[in-house]
């Protein structure tokens, strides 16, 4: 299995390590030349808009859009949530368009720009060796977005893995997984390997 991390900003040395740490091949996605081959492609934070015009400038942002169309699994984290979205809240900024979500960015202001909590994430039950024991997953996020809502006209349907007062932190829907936290700052593996299972469920 081969991973590529888009790696334009944000935490791709963090994302390789985890996913590396689970036994897979991973490649920096820099030109659309390094999206030939891959299973599956993560998309670190950083800053959203500036994100979105370097993805219109190396000439990726279309063909990252087809293959997400075409069903490659894709993890975005923090800004990668943001990009995915096919809705965001007050901007008309580039983004790949591809999930049915309207999105707030930095939507927890500035005085809770940056916060850790425990939370508990059902979906991570069954993933690596605490399966069954499902132990709270230590959640960091930096001048986090969140999903405000999604679009219950859509299918594949989105579905809300982590929900917070209201505010929906962790989503997927179909090939695509989205999460408005930085599970690659941790040790945890159980994000990352919820993704490698969705990319082996999706693999042809």
């Amino acid at each position: 299995m081969k991973i590529g991390i888009l790696a334009l900003q944000g935490a791709v040395r963090e994302h390789r390590r985890t996913l590396q740490h689970l036994g897979v091949t991973t490649v920096d996605v820099l030109y659309p030349a390094d999206l030939q081959g891959i299973d599956g492609l993560v998309i670190p934070g950083g800053e959203s808009t500036t994100m979105g015009k370097l993805l219109v400038r190396y000439n990726l942002l279309k063909p990252i859009a087809e293959l997400g169309r075409k069903g490659l699994p894709i993890f975005g984290t923090c800004t990668g949530l943001i990009l995915l979205s096919k809705h965001i809240n007050g901007s008309e900024q580039y983004r790949l368009d591809l999930m049915d979500t309207f999105v707030e960015r930095n939507a927890f202001g500035r005085q809770l720009a940056s916060f850790e909590a425990d939370m508990e994430i059902p979906a991570l039950a069954d993933i690596g060796d605490n399966a069954g024991n499902n132990t709270p997953f230590h959640t960091i996020f930096i001048r986090a977005p969140y999903i405000e809502k999604v679009d219950d006209k859509a299918e594949p349907k989105v579905i809300p893995l982590l929900t917070d007062n209201g505010k929906i932190l962790f989503a997927e829907q179909g090939n695509l997984l989205a999460a408005a936290f930085h599970p690659e700052l941790t040790d945890d593996t159980r994000v990352h390997a919820y993704f490698l299972k969705k990319v082996r469920t999706l693999k042809p």
